[in-house]
């Protein structure tokens, strides 16, 4: 499988380097990928507030999320549940370039507010004795907290070509950014560059600095040097400076293409991550054999590494609507499967905006995603069994032993207004959490967007 995936890898380099050669020289427009421009929100100018602070170089969006999921059939626990989540989210961008003459220099901010700490996957899809792969509900972070997600400085050097950045930071500002987070399935949320288990998604800051250098117009190279801290996403971190748990850094490398082919845009990446903070066998002792009976305990190593690769082309447009036509999407993980319980996954998608003429601003999405979990994993999880002499799954004490788990996600997105969304879905979880003993459960879900 890993001489399959960097063949696979290479090409879709190959294949990204070469569009972005022969790309248009025109504006790139992602709106058909699922990048839609900023809409009026509920407040609208706010009595004259808005435009005098946007005068002034603040820029804001204030935001409302709400996920609802139900259990519909299957899954591990069979009774009837109804999960809510939501959470509301600021950010925000003070230009100081006008001030300072500084080319492109700004403050940028983010901060989130998450309620309900209702978690269908584990309250009802799948076995709590084994790590969840996939969340029913994209956006459950384990708490319901209001957290600092990043404060950072940036400013552009070489006429605009190379962008620093440096604060307390997190990934999405920088890296794995070409396909967008709609699904309410989190495995078809954006990019698998989260699946390192050594950096967080959205609201969750470290310290670090990143630099973004235009090798084209179309071909962006992206570098940095951010700090791996396990306990980053503690609630005693959440509004926290200090760098108090961190095991070392983390070195990431991404190339990122925005090009079109064919006249239609489309956005292609490729990216590895390495640490050299401490990790943990799942399996190996540092003696040799099973760590569990290791009288050494578990083998350690300082270098990780991570890999991750996408692509997001639009294929069809819609008549003479640029906005409105078919997109198709594919990002893949694969990562050190003796730290990381999931080995890799390989998700597809399909967007469409505009398919109906009476509702050309209305999206409809359909993705599948293929989740193998890590042998160390598994091998732990069956000699912890070995050990107690337990073979019935049925046994409370039992470790199951994960293989590998397929995931689908329908959903529509009514647009109501320029405020306001509601994106029904339908998901398909065919073995959760990767155990064959546990049933396909169905889930229907009810996303909320309101924009302020």
């Amino acid at each position: 499988m890993m001489i399959i995936t960097a063949k696979v890898t290479l090409i879709s380099s190959a294949l990204f380097l070469s569009l972005s050669v022969n790309a248009a020289q025109k504006v790139w427009n992602g709106t058909a990928l699922g990048f839609e421009a900023p809409q009026p929100g509920l407040l609208g100018d706010m009595l004259g507030i808005r435009p005098l602070l946007n005068e002034q170089g603040f820029n804001w969006n204030l935001g409302w999320l709400s996920q609802l999921a139900w259990n519909a059939g299957g899954g591990y626990d069979h009774d009837s549940h109804m999960a809510y989540i939501d959470q509301v989210a600021l950010t925000f961008n003070q230009d100081l370039e006008r001030w300072t003459g500084i080319p492109d220099a700004r403050i940028e901010g983010n901060i989130v507010n998450r309620n309900h700490n209702d978690n269908l996957t584990t309250k009802r899809l799948q076995d709590r004795r084994v790590n969840f792969n996939d969340l029913s509900q994209e956006s459950w972070g384990g708490q319901s907290i209001t957290r600092l997600g990043w404060l950072t400085f940036a400013r552009s050097f070489d006429e605009r070509r190379l962008t620093w950045r440096i604060g307390m930071m997190n990934k999405v500002q920088t890296f794995d950014q070409i396909i967008p987070c709609d699904f309410q399935l989190l495995s078809q949320c954006g990019g698998k560059s989260a699946n390192s288990m050594t950096w967080n998604n959205w609201n969750v800051h470290t310290w670090g600095t990143t630099f973004e250098y235009k090798l084209t117009p179309e071909l962006t190279l992206k570098t940095g040097v951010m700090e791996q801290n396990p306990q980053a996403s503690s609630r005693s971190h959440a509004w926290s400076w200090s760098t108090k748990g961190s095991k070392g850094i983390l070195l990431p490398v991404e190339l990122e293409a925005r090009t079109s082919m064919n006249g239609l845009p489309g956005a292609y990446n490729f990216g590895v991550l390495f640490t050299n903070a401490p990790q943990t066998d799942l399996y190996s002792g540092k003696s040799g054999g099973a760590g569990a009976v290791d009288p050494e305990g578990y083998r350690e190593y300082n270098r990780t590494w991570f890999m991750y690769a996408g692509f997001n082309q639009q294929i069809t447009r819609h008549k003479e609507d640029a906005n409105r036509g078919m997109s198709v999407a594919t990002s893949l993980s694969v990562a050190d499967q003796r730290s990381n319980y999931m080995h890799y996954t390989a998700a597809a998608q399909m967007r469409y905006r505009g398919l109906f003429d009476a509702r050309p601003e209305d999206w409809l999405g359909l993705g599948v995603t293929y989740i193998a979990m890590g042998s160390h994993y598994a091998r732990g999880q069956a000699y912890q069994n070995q050990l107690q002499g337990i073979d019935d799954y049925g046994n409370a004490r039992y470790s199951p032993v994960p293989g590998h788990s397929v995931n689908a996600d329908l959903y529509y997105r009514f647009w109501l207004s320029s405020w306001v969304e509601l994106q029904p879905d339908l998901q398909y979880w065919h073995r959760p959490g990767g155990l064959k003993e546990t049933q396909d459960a169905w889930v229907v879900g009810l996303k909320t967007v309101v924009t302020f």
